[in-house]
């Protein structure tokens, strides 16, 4: 969605016909009040890159929220929530440019993204934080987030691979396996959660025979793999992007009888690598990734908003953290009263805890009306409670994914 920005204009209008004709006796013009500008909020997301095929019905998650806030009273006194998207191009780089545009170009009140950690940690480091603006991120998990000196500007409704990594590897044991080889992108999102598994998994009496970090979009990893092999492990643990290595390191695998056996995390749970490789080749594979927490009063209402909108499946990955994350930037701008940056940053604590006014999916208008009365608010989302700790962080739940008629397939939660 492009930009969309309305100028600042005086509309002149007369009181009656003898006030009129008096004030334009005199060249009087009295102007009414300036049509407030719409309320612009930047979604930095890497549309292309390797996390390409999640971008598209995130996007679609936001355009739900931002419909249904203009359709409840819009936002502030009436305006309209508009959306200007950055695409970060799946590189750190790419994604500083990205956010100094919609920082310093576009004017946007805060933002909604990214998608890849080290494009989120990039912005961040680069953008937002220096310039004070508010970055709520719906799939970045990488542990360093937590610890980032962000003056409490940064705030994601994922859990971290801090945890994801702890449910890896129990599930791992769980499963039987006790012997595996460890691969893992080498970046900070692959390091998080490698960490977080090795620790887990050697805790509960499981054995990494060999771990590596790979680069990615590598034409070949037979050496990584001649390596991983050696000591004849159960299975390889794949923590990679479908679309920027994970799609040659199984297929490599397969072809010269490294593995047959794969383990994979949210990042290779991607329709990419069922359409490249085939379902009938990855029988046994199996994948954790951060899920809704179930029961959650505010997901099923999601759900069918979702799948009556876009007549898609509402399991796509990330679109119930998207919409979460415009949903609160959303409601701090309205708690706030303004689109000052400080402000919005200050309001978001006090609209997405409890105690306070349930809100949820779809609620919007009572959200709007409850601000208003200078009720206390608490959203409780489509992804969960979304009660952020001191560092911007929420505790989630882990899915355990399967392949199943050539699709993916949640088939339970993995518990501490």
């Amino acid at each position: 969605m492009g930009m969309v920005m309305s100028a600042s204009r005086f509309i002149f209008r007369s009181a009656g016909g003898l006030a009129c004709a008096g004030m334009l006796a005199f060249g009087l013009l009295l102007p009414a009040a300036a049509v407030a500008e719409d309320v612009k909020i930047g979604i930095l997301f890497d549309v292309t890159g390797p996390l390409a095929d999640s971008a598209a019905p995130a996007l679609n998650a936001v355009k739900l929220a931002v419909d249904e806030i203009n359709a409840n009273g819009g936002i502030l006194k009436g305006q309209m929530l508009k959306t200007i998207v950055a695409d970060t191009q799946g590189t750190t780089q790419g994604s500083v440019d990205a956010a100094s545009k919609l920082v310093k170009v576009d004017n946007v009140a805060a933002i909604v993204g990214a998608l890849l950690s080290d494009s989120t940690m990039a912005a961040a480091h680069g953008v937002t934080v220096p310039k004070g603006v508010l970055l709520v991120s719906p799939a970045s998990t990488a542990p360093l987030i937590t610890t980032l000196e962000d003056n409490d500007f940064v705030f994601r409704t994922i859990e971290s691979d801090a945890y994801q990594g702890w449910m890896l590897g129990k599930l791992v044991y769980d499963q039987g396996f006790r012997n595996v080889a460890l691969t893992y992108v080498n970046n900070d999102y692959g390091s998080g959660i490698a960490d977080t598994f090795r620790g887990a998994f050697e805790n509960l009496g499981g054995t990494i025979t060999d771990a590596q970090a790979h680069e990615p979009n590598k034409n070949s990893y037979l050496q990584e793999l001649t390596a991983l092999a050696e000591n004849k492990p159960e299975a390889l643990v794949l923590i990679t992007y479908a679309d920027g290595g994970g799609v040659t390191i199984i297929k490599e695998s397969l072809e010269h009888g490294f593995f047959k056996q794969f383990i994979g995390t949210d990042s290779l749970l991607d329709d990419f690598l069922i359409k490249q490789i085939g379902a009938d080749k990855l029988k046994g594979i199996f994948f954790t990734s951060p899920v809704p927490v179930p029961d959650s009063p505010g997901l099923a209402t999601f759900q069918k908003n979702y799948s009556a909108a876009y007549k898609a499946t509402e399991d796509d990955e990330f679109i119930d953290n998207a919409y979460d994350a415009v949903m609160l930037v959303a409601l701090a701008i309205e708690q706030a009263g303004s689109t000052d940056r400080s402000k919005i940053r200050d309001a978001l604590r006090s609209v997405c805890c409890g105690p306070g006014e349930a809100i949820g999916p779809g609620d919007w208008a009572k959200a709007k009306a409850d601000i208003a009365a200078g009720k206390k608010i608490n959203y409780e989302g489509a992804s969960g409670p979304l009660e952020f700790d001191d560092n911007g962080d929420v505790v989630g739940a882990t899915g355990h994914f399967i392949i199943e008629n050539g699709a993916f397939k949640e088939v339970g939660l993995v518990t501490p």
